[in-house]
């Protein structure tokens, strides 16, 4: 039984040259509420999202004046938790002095603690039920945990300060690494919502606002069907098994969200069931999906050939327009047919209404320097989103492993 025990105690993934059990304290053995009160530094808060933080680089406003006579005084190194949202993981290691609400408790660490190894262990999934289970309260929204019934929670820790210091240092490292290529998306969204608004025309201009060089006549106003074909959708019944789990793709609404390209569908049906309906084969390369009901607007670039329900009303452009330019501009698309939208059980535009929908297009050389232009935005901005999801499953990896 006690070698079952330490076993438990050990976890899945070590930093070379740790291979003692971990042990079992109890949270009042290494920490002590601090009570210091000060009003005249810097104001820190506390969020699940973010960890402490200044809360000037917050959009909150922060009360100001007298109102910060009986703020608590916080260390670099203290453990910081908001009282009432301990249980949702409201708790950080701070990495600043400063002063944060009376609502917040303020626990200083013994020497047997190093604060960034604890910055984690703190927000377990494990630690946040505990945290629930001994919060007082009647409700979610009015349980607030006690400095008492924290210290009385009993963790699994490295004994060594050594093992705990690498391990806060790997996860720093790991949350800088998330934060930089944050930034860099943010970054490269923004620019795109930028370039979106000022190459392509407004307010009944001919003109955009910036251009590539070399490029000066006036852009034309054109129906969206004299430059696209609008395709409907079908579905084969549902009740025959011989028109399902074919190799013709079949795409339904709900399949499409934040994807520049569509290259697989969750459904596929048969030759027999695509002869059944009235669903067309949409060829790839050329074709915008377009839903059309409910959620009007979602569009990705179809890359192998494929047919779709009717909640679509898809985009194939012509030979002398550009595909990327033109899902460049489908917010503008979306817009129009999110006005024209109709319908008494869910909102729906036609293909003949969506074909009616004016816009103003340059030229093919034009709108191919600005889809090529955008083509390397979106794929850049894909890169990055790419390199998050990747870094943050790393991280949830790694805590459920390198944790009791």
């Amino acid at each position: 039984m006690a070698e079952q025990h330490e076993k438990a105690l050990v976890p899945q993934i070590r930093f070379a040259g740790f291979t003692d059990p971990w042990e079992q304290r109890k949270l009042g053995e290494l920490f002590e509420e601090s009570d210091e009160r000060a009003s005249d530094r810097e104001i820190l808060s506390v969020s699940v999202a973010n960890g402490i933080y200044p809360a000037s680089e917050s959009d909150r406003e922060t009360n100001p004046g007298a109102s910060l006579a009986n703020y608590k005084v916080v260390h670099s190194g203290d453990v910081v938790y908001n009282s009432m949202r301990m249980w949702q993981g409201a708790v950080d290691a701070s990495r600043y002095d400063g002063i944060v609400s009376p609502a917040y408790v303020v626990a200083k660490p013994n020497s047997e603690v190093y604060a960034r190894f604890f910055a984690r262990l703190l927000r377990q999934p494990m630690l946040l039920k505990q945290y629930q289970q001994v919060s007082q309260g009647n409700s979610k929204d009015t349980q607030v945990l006690k400095f008492d019934d924290f210290a009385s929670i009993e963790i699994s820790m490295p004994a060594s300060e050594n093992e705990q210091r690498q391990i806060g240092a790997f996860f720093d490292r790991l949350d800088s690494l998330i934060t930089l290529h944050q930034r860099k998306y943010d970054k490269l969204c923004v620019l795109k919502k930028s370039m979106l608004d000022k190459m392509f025309p407004k307010g009944g201009s001919l003109y955009p606002e910036i251009r590539f060089a070399g490029f000066t006549d006036p852009w034309e106003q054109r129906k969206l069907g004299d430059v696209a074909t609008i395709v409907g959708g079908g579905t084969p019944s549902t009740n025959n098994d011989a028109y399902w789990d074919g190799d013709i793709d079949w795409y339904s609404p709900a399949e499409l969200g934040e994807q520049v390209y569509a290259d697989r569908s969750v459904r596929r049906i048969t030759q027999a069931g695509y002869d059944s309906c009235s669903a067309t084969l949409l060829p790839a390369g050329k074709t915008i999906l377009f839903t059309s009901r409910a959620g009007i607007g979602n569009t990705a670039i179809l890359r192998r050939s494929a047919c779709t329900n009717q909640g679509f009303q898809s985009l194939v452009v012509n030979d002398d327009t550009d595909v990327y330019f033109v899902y460049s501009m489908t917010d503008r698309i979306k817009n129009f047919a999110e006005q024209k939208a109709s319908g008494s059980t869910f909102l729906e535009i036609s293909g003949k209404g969506l074909a009616a929908g004016e816009f103003a297009f340059p030229s093919k050389d034009e709108q191919t320097a600005i889809g090529s232009m955008f083509k390397q935005l979106d794929h850049l901005i894909t890169l990055h989103q790419r390199k998050l999801e990747l870094l943050r499953n790393i991280k949830k990896s790694m805590l459920d492993k390198m944790f009791v």
